[in-house]
């Protein structure tokens, strides 16, 4: 979903058209619609006034703005917040593109209200997405956090794991952030050999997501098997193995790029 940035939100040609809402990290959706874009005549029959927004930029002719509400915002009758994560493989992805972005902006919109450098009052640079200090002159741009996802390859079988942090017991392709001084390849055989214990070799781009959860970007690589045996990190990981397209695991749902990579070796490797 490509958006006309729009730097100077401050005229009428840019005001609010379409809105996305959140409470905390909560969106506000149309109960029964999966609708997550209030229009501005729906936000006004609502009654619901955002406390602080950001501008996503223009769509279609359309102004597009996130909008926080107060924390003791009520939902509305026919309304409903709920976790960002929930619309995962369940709305458009271009939809949940859009939710993201929004969420993405609006966190940092949240966490730099002040200047890292002298602690005054930050403000919207209006000649491109940044916040900068009226006081020493620090700009700070959206934050992003790269992070690698990988489908290692060992004899038509996936390397998976069973992460720590993973909600029930599925299983996984490794991942992991990047470094400072990383290109992604090394940041790829890092993180296997951190995680699991085992070289790859033959890295090869396959994709990449935005993870707004909040800040982050997944680039997907895939890579195949060099030598080694799985010896796995306790701290992170509870359990991991080669697994056959026929015998998959519990796996993550539809919409992530994790599920991309998986599907992609099924394809691939399915005898």
């Amino acid at each position: 979903m490509l958006f006309e940035t729009e730097f100077n939100c401050h005229d009428e040609e840019c005001a609010p058209q379409c809105w996305v809402l959140f409470n905390g990290d909560k969106i506000l959706t149309l109960e029964n619609k999966g609708q997550v874009v209030l229009s501005d005549v729906e936000l006004d029959k609502l009654k619901l006034k955002p406390v602080r927004q950001q501008c996503l930029g223009r769509l279609n002719g359309r102004s597009y703005y996130v909008g926080e509400l107060a924390p003791d915002a009520a939902a509305p009758e026919g309304v409903f917040f709920c976790g960002l994560r929930r619309l995962l493989g369940q709305v458009p992805d271009d939809l949940f593109s859009l939710a993201g972005k929004a969420y993405h902006l609006l966190h940092w919109d949240r966490t730099h209200q002040y200047c890292g450098g002298c602690g005054a009052r930050t403000e919207n640079k209006i000649d491109e997405v940044a916040k900068i200090c009226p006081t020493c002159g620090l700009i700070n741009y959206p934050r992003i956090s790269p992070a690698i996802i990988v489908a290692i390859i060992k004899d038509n079988h996936l390397l998976l794991a069973q992460g720590r942090q993973f909600r029930g017991k599925f299983y996984s392709v490794l991942a992991g952030f990047v470094e400072p001084g990383e290109t992604f390849e090394e940041c790829v055989q890092r993180e296997v050999r951190e995680e699991v214990n085992i070289k790859v070799k033959n890295i090869k781009y396959f994709g990449s997501q935005p993870w707004p959860f909040p800040d982050s970007l997944m680039v997907g690589f895939t890579a195949e098997y060099h030598s080694g045996d799985i010896n796995i990190d306790k701290r992170e990981i509870v359990d991991a193995g080669w697994f056959t397209a026929e015998q998959l695991p519990l796996i993550p749902g539809s919409g992530s790029i994790a599920r991309r990579l998986i599907d992609w070796f099924v394809k691939e490797y399915r005898e």
